[in-house]
């Protein structure tokens, strides 16, 4: 049997976990009260010399897939811990690109691991969409839109900017700070009027949140809340209407968005 070969990229400020980190990842398994598998990845969380870990081990690419991450695109691993440093660099926050480990044989990419600093978090952003009197909810929404702005004055484009993908941590000043997860993919580019309402899509906002984000929003760009708000709405409506009807095809039965004021 051919032993993988194995790239291991080690952030400078851990060099001296350069002997740990690869072991670690042999020790991930499903079946681990540390692991949290969702579906399509694992994700755990180690101690490696008194420092706490995230490790993200993706998924198998198929036959297809492990060539192209071979020959032709960087892995999703890559592209977390490349991504994330230039997160920083931006001045955007993000749990600490730590590593990033591939394995590739002669078919192709076969396991790769991005691995970060673990992050206590108070909360993500699904719970201001799941509970309306969420404490200090108009605050956070104003601030978030806020953070929102600033990736898009640095040219960043977020294409999973959805609720689980930002973790929120209060300050002791009652200011927020918002982390972005699950970096993969991101374009980095000249960020249009009409491209910054496209990317609040995912974020499943109610009538309510837009009325608050887009007012804060057009406060920073300049535009007016008419346009701000009418821009955002539209994208955001077309998008659930979009996944309400894979669902109705997927499920056979008429099924309604609703959301919360």
């Amino acid at each position: 049997m051919i032993k993988p070969k194995q790239v291991v990229c080690i952030h400078p400020n851990y060099k001296h976990l350069t002997s740990e980190i690869p072991n670690q990842i042999n020790q991930i398994h499903g079946e681990d009260d540390h692991v949290f598998n969702n579906g399509r990845n694992l994700i755990a969380k180690v101690e490696v010399e008194d420092e706490q870990l995230s490790i993200k081990s993706f998924k198998v690419p198929n036959v297809f897939n492990a060539l192209v991450y071979k020959f032709f695109r960087k892995s999703k691993a890559k592209r977390s811990y490349e991504f994330a440093n230039k997160l920083i660099e931006s001045g955007i926050l993000t749990p600490f690109p730590v590593a990033y480990i591939e394995e590739f044989n002669p078919l192709g990419l076969q396991r790769s691991f991005y691995i970060s600093k673990h992050l206590d978090y108070d909360f993500d952003f699904r719970e201001l969409i799941h509970n309306p009197k969420f404490p200090d909810r108009e605050t956070i929404l104003k601030q978030f839109t806020e953070f929102t702005f600033r990736l898009h004055e640095n040219n960043i484009n977020f294409l999973d900017h959805s609720p689980g993908n930002t973790l929120i941590i209060k300050e002791a000043d009652g200011n927020y700070n918002f982390y972005l997860i699950d970096l993969n993919r991101m374009q980095f580019e000249t960020m249009s009027f009409d491209k910054r309402m496209h990317n609040f899509r995912r974020l499943w906002l109610s009538k309510a949140m837009i009325k608050i984000m887009a007012a804060k929003y057009a406060e920073l760009y300049g535009k007016t809340y008419d346009e701000t708000h009418s821009l955002m709405l539209m994208h955001s409506r077309a998008f659930q209407k979009k996944i309400d009807s894979k669902k109705l095809r997927k499920s056979g039965r008429k099924m309604r968005f609703k959301t919360t004021s």
